[in-house]
């Protein structure tokens, strides 16, 4: 029988569990890296020269360039055409463990919805598995998010940042809401394995216990 146990502890894992999957693929594919240093584009116009400032981007294997004189003139598309063309061999190697890490966590994104009717798996707790999933995972954004700056010093990050981009030194550039993004949803999946042990306790407490005993099939617990 399948008896759906609610706890606070178990639903705020679950739901940040999602929350960090989806930030940490959002921020892989977004071209908002880096912000190269600021152009200017001169509009003439009859009364006076108008010169507005803008920024590109670039990402992991795309960027926005503005085509025209006009905001709305953005355009943003891959760079990369193949996994070999990527700026840089420390990118690939970041794209490679970002994308194994965010692979992990939107598995343990799907079977943490799933916790609600099925605690265990094989016979283990599916929190502990989970959790182990979640701590493999962030090790990997980890191991990316060191090595995406090693690649600073690419011809593709120098015609963005000016020449004097070097590994670990951005330049002229800004780092963009992508990586900081990144980081902090690298900081939450730690967050997420540690939950995961206190949502075990709270869904296999006495009190859960007596309410299983009672047949009670829906069990919401504080």
């Amino acid at each position: 029988m399948c008896h759906v146990i609610v706890t606070c502890r178990s639903m705020l894992w679950t739901l940040l569990s999602i929350v960090v999957a989806f930030a940490e693929l959002i921020a892989f594919m977004s071209s908002d890296w880096l912000l190269g240093y600021p152009r200017s584009d001169s509009i003439e116009s009859e009364v006076r020269m108008d010169s507005r400032e803008y920024r590109p981007s670039l990402g992991l294997y795309s960027r926005c360039l503005r085509v025209g004189s006009r905001d709305a003139d953005v355009r943003c598309g891959p760079y990369a055409e193949t996994f070999g063309e990527v700026a840089s061999g420390f990118w690939q190697g970041a794209m490679l463990f970002l994308a194994a890490g965010t692979l992990v966590l939107g598995c343990v994104a799907c079977i943490s919805i799933f916790s609600l009717c099925f605690q265990s798996i094989l016979k283990k707790s599916i929190f502990n598995v989970c959790g182990l999933l979640q701590g493999i995972g962030g090790l990997l954004l980890m191991v990316g998010l060191m090595l995406y700056p090693a690649g600073w010093g690419s011809e593709k990050v120098i015609k963005y940042c000016g020449v004097e981009a070097s590994p670990f030194r951005p330049a002229q550039c800004s780092l963009g809401w992508a990586f900081y993004a990144a980081i902090g949803g690298t900081l939450a999946t730690f967050m997420c394995a540690v939950l995961s042990a206190q949502a075990e306790i709270a869904t296999s407490s006495d009190k859960v216990q007596e309410e299983i005993e009672e047949g009670k099939s829906l069990i919401c617990l504080l």
